[in-house]
């Protein structure tokens, strides 16, 4: 919005030198010439106008209503706080009743349309408003609350439609504009421009995030509306911001919109692929960042999920992705765009950074279940855990050491933490304040490994600790709650 404003300013400043005709005339104004300031403004001018016609006809207002769920207050996610702000809980909707408002856009000319599922989540009768006033009551064709996108439909046809256009090659500093019914106003337009992309860790509630920001005004009532170019072609939804009328707005990419619309509408569900791992971007600060030499850049694998394609794979924790079928990823969201562009079951190559060197190794997407899974894998309950700093004394073969107690994982221990037997030894206490909590290492943990050596019994991990050098950190991996992670301890 700055850029826009910054050039309309230096238009008006422009106009100023322009002799000012003392008649007044009821002409028409005459075609603009693009060679004076005057006709440039009346150029951009016009154009605004054109590209809100356009777009309009396609822009729809939905209303819900729910049963009252008894919280005057609700908590509504189309806000998110930031950071680095004071930490007085999450912004709250004004006491409201079982009504509101949102926005969608007509995707197909038979009635499908595209909004976001918080706009329409927990509803309870559907009415979708049309541009030449219109009333339709809407059903829900499908949704995805891991990108906050559903499809909704109304029995019409021939209905006008937005076009989408391809949201990676956008380019930050380009002008878009918005239409949506902020705090009840339909058809409100704003203009701004594209301020960022890629962004995300911005809501707690969705999963995957790829948002474009934008300094378009967009307010409560604009979620489900589109962001859209000067040609008129959606580039994104609006989903998000940060306070009123701070210029902090954010949208979904087309691109993800197209791809997740494509299939609510043929199934009624997304289908993903999934490898079962949690990760985060390689930095220079990284906790691991000792352990991993000749490498800069990458995807660290923090934990492989019990029963997931990965943990059935030969990945490791503390493993760096580097690309995926040859194609290099530096980012947590670069793996995750890129292992959301394959098929589920199908078969791929993850080159990683392990010990000094690089390897290929295959895995076979599986599907994303539908919940989270369950960490544990075994069904039997387990015992309580001994308190912190307090040793287990039913324990046999306990040691201690660097604020550990451990001892040898027997066939009856290994069962109740639903692990597999053999070699290791089990975490029976952490000292306070001792370098194993601060590694956060948890009582029940399964080591395995110290710095890539086999962990066989208590009094092979003692050997291992003791011969470590203390000027560096070990890096030990773990099995917890069925998972695969490690820790690093500073020793």
């Amino acid at each position: 919005m700055m850029a826009l404003k910054t050039f309309l300013s230096l238009v008006a400043c422009a106009l100023l030198a322009i002799p000012v005709s003392a008649q007044t005339s009821e002409a028409p104004a005459p075609p603009a010439d693009l060679s004076t300031p005057l006709g440039l403004l009346r150029q951009l001018d016009r154009g605004f106008v054109e590209v809100f016609k356009k777009v309009a006809p396609s822009v729809v207002v939905i209303s819900t209503t729910k049963k009252n769920s008894g919280d005057d207050a609700e908590t509504f996610d189309f806000f998110f706080r930031l950071p680095d702000e004071d930490s007085q809980g999450p912004f709250k909707m004004p006491e409201r009743d079982n009504r509101s408002e949102g926005s969608g856009f007509i995707i197909r000319e038979d009635g499908y349309i595209l909004t976001n599922n918080h706009v329409i989540d927990g509803a309870d009768t559907i009415t979708v408003k049309l541009k030449d006033g219109r009333r339709f009551p809407g059903s829900i064709v499908g949704v995805d609350s891991r990108t906050d996108i559903a499809i909704i439909r109304i029995k019409e046809t021939g209905l006008p439609t937005a076009a989408f256009c391809d949201s990676e090659a956008l380019e930050i500093g380009q002008i878009v504009c918005a239409i949506g019914v902020p705090f009840a106003l339909d058809y409100s337009f704003t203009i701004g421009c594209v301020s960022g992309k890629g962004r995300a860790n911005l809501s707690q509630h969705v999963t995957y995030e790829d948002y474009i920001q934008t300094d378009a005004f967009i307010n409560p009532g604009n979620s489900g509306g589109p962001l859209f170019d000067v040609e008129g072609r959606v580039v994104g939804m609006n989903t998000l911001i940060n306070g009123i009328g701070r210029g902090l707005a954010f949208a979904i990419p087309s691109n993800m919109l197209k791809q997740v619309s494509d299939e609510l509408i043929a199934t009624g569900k997304v289908r993903r692929p999934w490898l079962g791992i949690r990760i985060e971007t390689l930095e220079p600060d990284s906790t691991l960042r000792e352990q991993i030499k000749g490498i800069d850049h990458g995807v660290l694998i923090n934990t492989i999920e019990p029963e997931a394609p990965a943990y059935k794979s030969d990945l490791r924790p503390a493993d760096v992705i580097t690309a995926v079928d040859g194609r290099p990823v530096k980012t947590a969201l670069e793996l995750q765009k890129a292992i959301l562009h394959k098929k589920v079951g199908q078969e791929i190559a993850l080159t990683i950074w392990r010990n000094g060197k690089s390897l290929e190794i295959p895995i076979t997407t599986g599907e994303l279940p539908a919940q989270d899974r369950v960490a544990s894998s075994s069904s039997t309950p387990a015992a309580p855990p001994a308190a912190k700093g307090q040793p287990d004394a039913a324990a046999a073969d306990v040691d201690r050491l660097y604020g550990l107690e451990y001892a040898n994982l027997d066939d009856a221990t290994a069962k109740r933490l639903g692990v597999a037997p053999g070699a290791g030894v089990v975490v029976t206490a952490v000292a306070p304040e001792s370098p194993a909590e601060v590694a956060k290492i948890e009582v029940d943990d399964v080591i395995r490994e110290i710095d890539s050596q086999p962990v066989k019994d208590a009094a092979s991990m003692r050997q291992e600790l003791e011969k470590h050098d203390s000027k560096k950190a070990l890096l030990l991996f773990l099995e917890r709650k069925g998972q695969k992670t490690y820790a690093v301890l500073k020793v």
